[in-house]
């Protein structure tokens, strides 16, 4: 009889022991438990102006007047133009910028360098603490949404980035700009694959590459800041606001870009790229036809 009650006094101690664990371990009276395991977040996609090979690619914060803000994370471009940014436990819309690098020009197949004062840029809305933002590409188009947004009452807040991003996309016929593949018009038979959507895409790229060819731009990159300038206002139409858009910097001697370059001019040299043995893609004008029309008839709004 003794050796039964010391037999159940050990197992009801255990038994507290136990509870007293689980109490604590529950938060029951003492600190709860809290993982300390790191938010891994990242923005992967690729930089097209023609592939942008060795590009440093670098996420930014944007502040609550609509501003950019810290650095978040940097990372480089592929021989392909494909990159990842570690983004951490940030949350909320991203500016992307690319510097540096090397790509194909379509209208000369010459590898050329973006140029020191020469970037690629993309906003993304919003992104969620820790989340996988995948396939957003960084172009010409992107580029000139931002610099819309940036320059819209309150700057790049949420709305104004989802407006300036579908208001560029709506511009040139393409859905949706920063996820859409532009296809690459210097691949043999890559139309055959591509919707008219990345057709569209590609295709406005490589025009804008035929411009700078035909009024004699040494490195093309410069079209693109060109555009983005062009672009800033809302309108297509050479002006910066109240003042003509500069093209070339020191090599153009200063060069007004057009008043139709964003318009009638990028028609133009899109029917002459689509002409050019540049072309490999298979695409013809006929497939081309309504955004050309559409560039040919353009006031220049962008809507």
């Amino acid at each position: 009889m003794k050796a039964h009650r010391i037999l159940w006094g050990g197992l009801s101690l255990i038994v507290l022991t136990i509870s007293l664990a689980l109490l604590a371990g529950c938060g029951g009276g003492g600190e709860s438990i809290t993982s300390t395991q790191p938010v891994n977040g990242t923005i992967s996609g690729t930089a097209v102006k023609g592939p942008v090979s060795n590009a440093m690619v670098t996420c930014f914060s944007i502040n609550a007047d609509g501003t950019k803000g810290n650095m978040i994370g940097t990372g480089q471009t592929d021989g392909q133009g494909n990159y990842s940014i570690p983004m951490g436990d940030y949350s909320g819309a991203v500016l992307c910028q690319m510097t540096g690098g090397n790509y194909m020009d379509e209208a000369t197949g010459i590898s050329m360098p973006m140029l020191q004062n020469d970037v690629m840029t993309c906003v993304i809305p919003s992104m969620s603490a820790g989340s996988t933002v995948s396939g957003i590409q960084m172009t010409p188009m992107t580029s000139m949404a931002q610099s819309m947004a940036q320059n819209m009452l309150g700057g790049m807040t949420q709305s104004n980035i989802t407006q300036a991003n579908n208001s560029m996309g709506s511009y040139f016929g393409i859905n949706d700009i920063l996820h859409t593949v532009p296809m690459n018009p210097a691949i043999n038979g890559s139309g055959t694959a591509a919707n008219q959507d990345m057709k569209n895409y590609g295709m406005t790229i490589a025009a804008m590459s035929q411009y700078a060819k035909d009024i004699g731009m040494p490195f093309s990159s410069g079209m693109v800041t060109a555009m983005m300038n062009d672009a800033s206002d809302g309108h297509m139409n050479g002006m910066m606001g109240n003042s003509g858009v500069m093209i070339g910097g020191g090599m153009m001697g200063g060069t007004m870009m057009a008043p139709n370059a964003g318009t009638t001019g990028l028609a133009d040299a899109m029917m002459k790229f689509i002409q050019s043995p540049m072309n490999k893609s298979g695409v013809t004008f006929q497939d081309m036809v309504i955004l050309i029309n559409k560039l040919n008839t353009s006031n220049g709004t962008i809507q």
